[in-house]
């Protein structure tokens, strides 16, 4: 069979897709008349004929493209500059940002609510983009003899309609939490075809270093929480960072901060505020620079789960506009605002942002200074209508409201939330897009609940980026009276590139390929995994299209390892292509997995999910094992009030466990721990086989940190520096304390 040639990816209009497909629709039209797309065409894939060769499965694309993949649903949006315009043209008066406003002096968040209007942001990129490249091009500093990047400033405006993944701009770096200026600096860089990375904090200094210097980043946009970190990092390494120029505080700078302007000086470095950068704009104004669908957008670093340096992926312009193509066929014109609380140094959020400016949806942000400990003030606070979040908060959310309602100590609304939430998960089982609509609890029960959260006027959640248990998803959909999709993705695939739909009636798939991607699966028969299972082919799932990355920065052999001759990506996940349906199970990882003595293989993750969602105790959970042991032993973070209640129950003095260190000692007695795991273990049931149950476990407070670098910033856990980490404690349970339940019936 001849070879597939890679896609190229145009915009949508194949004859042979659905009637939804004309030239002639507009952009307003096709966003209020037609999206989302029914579900029976969005949320399907289908093979391509005679595509399946040797051990590789067929080839599978969106239902509503099966003639190929494409990179937008708008002719006119082919770039990120064209969709912002397009939304300034449609929904100039909605708020684009809001926030909270911040009282430098206290340094506390006010009540008062600040909002920009996407006319307002409009008019800012001008002036931002203006003044950013004015300062760099006057800069004292600036050396083009010496630095590549430098050069790459002097020849921006001739160079620029050149651009393509090879051939790009300076990269300015963005080193801040979620904020409006970090997502107005992103859409400034786009305007002016400026390639931007970012930092986070969970990279560490030697990271950071390090991603500066292979990027040679001349422009660091951040908060001013970071500005001694970064003038440090080039105090430590001023050859390696020479490059660096020019530093643009997000937060206003004070007279009191001369001293701060001064040392940056001394470190040939011209440090501004944002609003003095936007000022300067406005008075040496500039025309945009406006990109094409191949200029490389954006270098997403991912830390990985190994602990080795990050990867920079490469994504263009053309990669963006596909990622947001597959929210709005799934969620549509629906949801007017959302909330930017996963962190937009990670992909996924800036796909969620992304797509909420194209239909006119209000970003809204955290406090200042925010953390995960402040998430359900600020729902609270902005009541938005949608959610993005990973599964580790989900569970969270699942635990909280189990605790207050089927698992309640009042029998009373033990009966009364049973009663409402099992009939409501009934309901929603029916059949694929039902909400399951009850007059009665929908309006008297669960609006509660919703309440409770910040969720009052949430209509969708959804999550990626790892696994979610699928009765997470039916219990939060049922308790909060929401849709709830499930998405795939990766940074390769600037996020999700699949996504379920939001009422399936049996959640489980992470829906069917985007019009962006294609996908196949390559057999593993060592695993057990093959082309011709039942149920539809299972194996690596290997990933093409106009929604991928172009390759690592500066890695050309890690670029080879994972992208093969035909342009297919090898995720390392391990998939199975629904037979009926052409949709993505993710079922296994390649590598993330291991076997316990007596043969039996162990996937982690969805070991982990199981514990968290079913007993509120456990806030988080990392479960080790390996194939010398015959069971699983695990690292617990604990609710410090759950967990004090259930040492009390016990017998303990309360007077032992009122603090921290009192509590941690009597929990982790193997007399407690073997109590505790008799109760969770129970509460698992059926849910887990035995040797998946934990045998013993140790417990922290919040043993998982980003600050011990053993989660990444999406909150998955960096197994191998978590194994390392917890060695002491592992060998402990293994060799010292041994299984606490090897007698009890699991």
């Amino acid at each position: 069979m001849a070879i597939l040639p890679p896609p190229t990816g145009e915009h949508i209009a194949p004859p042979e897709a659905s009637s939804f497909f004309k030239e002639g629709y507009g952009y307003v039209d096709l966003l209020h008349k037609y999206l989302p797309f029914p579900g029976t065409l969005s949320d399907r894939a289908v093979p391509v004929p005679g595509s399946q060769k040797g051990d590789l499965s067929a080839i599978y694309r969106n239902a509503l493209s099966p003639g190929g993949v494409k990179d937008s649903l708008f002719p006119s949006v082919r770039t990120l500059p064209q969709l912002f315009d397009n939304a300034v043209k449609h929904f100039g008066d909605n708020s684009v940002f809001t926030f909270r406003e911040h009282d430098y002096v206290n340094n506390t968040p006010t009540e008062n609510k600040v909002s920009l209007s996407y006319k307002q942001v409009d008019g800012l990129i001008n002036d931002y983009g203006a003044g950013l490249l004015y300062l760099l091009e006057v800069n004292p500093f600036k050396n083009a003899a010496k630095f590549a990047s430098h050069a790459k400033i002097d020849a921006h405006e001739l160079a620029y309609k050149s651009y393509d993944k090879d051939n790009f701009s300076f990269v300015l770096t963005i080193y801040s939490a979620n904020r409006h200026e970090w997502v107005l600096t992103d859409l400034v860089s786009s305007a002016y075809s400026i390639t931007n990375t970012a930092l986070y904090d969970t990279l560490g200094a030697l990271t950071s270093e390090f991603i500066l210097e292979l990027t040679e980043s001349p422009v660091v946009a951040l908060s001013k929480n970071h500005i001694v970190d970064i003038l440090d990092l080039k105090a430590q390494n001023p050859e390696q960072l020479g490059a660096l120029v020019l530093m643009i505080s997000f937060d206003p700078l004070t007279p009191q901060d001369s001293e701060l302007v001064a040392r940056a000086r001394s470190e040939n470095i011209v440090l501004v505020s944002m609003d003095q950068v936007i000022k300067t704009g406005q008075v040496f104004p500039k025309e945009r620079l406006l990109p094409s669908p191949d200029t490389l957008y954006t270098i997403s670093f991912t830390s990985g789960t190994t602990g080795s340096k990050p990867k920079g992926v490469m994504l263009q312009q053309r990669a963006a506009i596909s990622a947001v193509s597959l929210v709005l066929v799934g969620s549509g014109y629906e949801a007017k605002s959302n909330f930017c609380f996963l962190p937009l140094a990670h992909i996924y959020e800036r796909q969620m942002t992304l797509s909420g400016m194209t239909y006119g949806s209000t970003i809204n942000f955290p406090q200042l200074n925010g953390s995960p400990l402040t998430l359900v003030e600020d729902l609270k606070f902005f009541k938005p209508e949608a959610l993005s979040n990973v599964p580790r908060v989900y569970t969270k959310f699942e635990a909280a409201l189990k605790a207050a309602t089927v698992d309640s100590n009042s029998s009373i609304a033990k009966a009364i939330f049973g009663k409402a939430i099992a009939t409501k998960q009934e309901l929603q089982e029916r059949s694929d897009g039902d909400k399951g609509s009850h007059f009665l609890y929908d309006r008297l029960l669960f609006p509660k609940l919703k309440a409770a959260l910040g969720l009052d006027n949430t209509q969708f959640l959804v999550t990626g980026s790892a696994p979610i248990s699928v009765s997470t998803i039916k219990f939060l959909r049922a308790a909060l009276n929401v849709g709830f999709a499930q998405g795939y993705g990766l940074t390769e695939s600037f996020a999700g590139m699949s996504l379920s739909n939001k009422y399936e009636a049996q959640p489980g798939t992470c829906g069917a390929p985007c019009i962006g991607c294609e996908i196949k699966v390559q057999q593993l028969p060592e695993m057990g995994y093959g082309i011709n299972d039942e149920g539809g082919p299972r194996g690596e799932l290997l990933l093409r299209g106009p929604q991928m990355f172009t390759g690592y920065f500066k890695n050309e052999e890690e670029t080879k390892k994972t992208i093969d001759d035909e342009g297919w990506f090898h995720t390392g996940d391990v998939a199975q292509i629904v037979a009926s349906t052409g949709q993505i199970k993710i079922i296994d990882r390649v590598k993330n997995f291991f076997k316990l003595s007596q043969g039996e293989y162990v996937t982690p993750e969805k070991i982990e999910n199981t514990y968290m969602s079913t007993d509120p105790i456990i806030s988080q959970c990392f479960v080790h094992g390996n194939s010398t042991k015959s069971f699983l032993v695990g690292i617990v973070g604990i609710d410090v009030p759950l967990a004090t209640k259930f040492l009390l129950k016990q017998g303990v003095a309360k007077s032992s466990i009122e603090s921290p260190e009192g509590l941690l000692k009597e929990i982790n007695k193997p007399a407690h721990k073997k109590a505790l795991l008799t109760q969770i273990n129970g509460n698992i049931k059926n849910k887990l086989l035995g040797f998946e149950k934990l045998h013993n476990i140790y417990l922290e407070v919040e043993p998982l940190t980003g600050e011990r670098n053993l989660i990444t910033p999406t909150v998955k856990i960096k197994r191998p520096i978590a194994a390392k980490f917890f060695k002491e404690q592992i060998d402990n349970m293994y060799e010292v304390e041994g299984s606490l339940i090897n007698s009890s019936k699991l």
